[in-house]
């Protein structure tokens, strides 16, 4: 038995299908994976991530901290703004990517995967040694992604007068906080929606709530093919401790200004830069009929200096387009086009910019 969030009886009474997800017991489906992908592009649906790891970073040094710890800078944050960004080692490798909010001066909570709890944890207690900062897990919180077109009206329908008006004037990348609940306009889906953070007890009681306004639970297995079409890395699979964020389409988080600002990685970083990064994370359309699954060889021969082969990083079916799709890691001459090898033969494919969907539109 796994470690289980408050909302897993309310799991296994609408039928879900339990597995182990990083020593947690999550609902993969409810019934039907493909059902729960398009109510979430065509309507709402919500998702039990409690498993998350929440930290709060307190302290009169805690901006100084992160903006070593981090990647990305805290500095351009207004109050109750979010960003995303990864946490790297000394060689760029990223040990983690996560959401940063910035709640006040003194306080920055912090989102991290829940496969890399243990890892986190430990490398910020190393790091924060003389920084006048204090590393709070925040274990006793729930938290529930309500996502789609029609999710932040479904969320306003159960919130109190004064939290639902503070939700209402959220722009994207922004949260606030009433009491004890967290409300951020942040997801994982390329749709529009809420992360609620709130504590446990309470949990059960806002699903239900959600429930009634036809808000739907969705599992994990959609929450994967939302994410690949939306382009979103997932961690250990599209980057981990020896992928830099130039390998992975995440130079983006990076903010290499001020020069003077230094990041935990950033020589290595600027190094590779300097040099050119061998590698890039591109998109794939499969142009025939077939499954693109994680690990298939990517060939690119022929395309020019440094090319050859490249990898599936994480592929599968996408529900909105009726294609096969995949994030691949490819040497960084690949052009437009590529073949995957799948069962011996070489299926063509092209090469495209990720997001493969957003807001339910595709880019592709």
């Amino acid at each position: 038995m796994g470690h289980r969030t408050p909302l897993y009886n309310e799991h296994l009474a609408a039928g879900a299908k339990i597995v182990d997800f990083a020593g947690w017991d999550m609902p993969i489906h409810y019934g039907s994976q493909i059902e729960e992908h398009h109510q979430v592009r065509r309507a709402a649906g919500m998702f039990d991530v409690s498993h998350m790891t929440i930290v709060d970073l307190r302290g009169a040094e805690t901006r100084a901290f992160l903006k070593h710890l981090i990647a990305n800078n805290v500095d351009k944050l207004k109050p109750r703004q979010a960003l995303y960004t990864c946490m790297l080692n000394e060689q760029g490798g990223v040990i983690d990517d996560l959401i940063v909010y910035f709640m006040q001066e003194d306080w920055f909570r912090i989102v991290v995967n829940a496969a890399t709890r243990a890892k986190d944890l430990a490398w910020i207690n190393q790091r924060v040694g003389a920084y006048k900062v204090s590393v709070t897990e925040q274990p006793e919180l729930a938290m529930i992604a309500v996502q789609g077109p029609q999710a932040r009206e479904r969320v306003y329908e159960v919130l109190d007068a004064k939290l639902r008006e503070q939700a209402a004037q959220l722009k994207p990348f922004y949260a606030t906080c009433e009491g004890e609940v967290f409300i951020g306009r942040t997801g994982y889906t390329g749709e529009d929606g809420f992360e609620l953070l709130l504590p446990g007890k309470d949990a059960v009681q806002l699903w239900r709530a959600l429930l009634e306004k036809g808000v739907k639970p969705i599992g994990l297995g959609a929450r994967d093919t939302l994410r690949l079409e939306a382009g979103m890395n997932l961690y250990g699979t599209d980057m981990d401790e020896t992928i830099t964020p130039l390998e992975c389409g995440l130079e983006w988080t990076v903010a290499w200004e001020p020069a003077a600002r230094n990041f935990i990685g950033r020589a290595a970083l600027e190094k590779q830069k300097a040099q050119g990064a061998q590698r890039k994370l591109v998109g794939l359309v499969l142009n025939e009929k077939g499954v693109l699954r994680n690990h298939l060889k990517v060939i690119v021969d022929g395309v020019g200096a440094g090319a050859g082969e490249g990898e599936v990083t994480s592929g599968g079916f996408s529900p909105t387009l009726s294609k096969a799709i995949a994030l691949a890691r490819v040497p960084a001459a690949t052009g437009a086009q590529c073949a995957v090898e799948i069962r011996g033969k070489l299926v063509p494919a092209t090469v495209v910019k990720p997001p493969f969907v957003r807001n339910g539109k595709s880019l592709v």
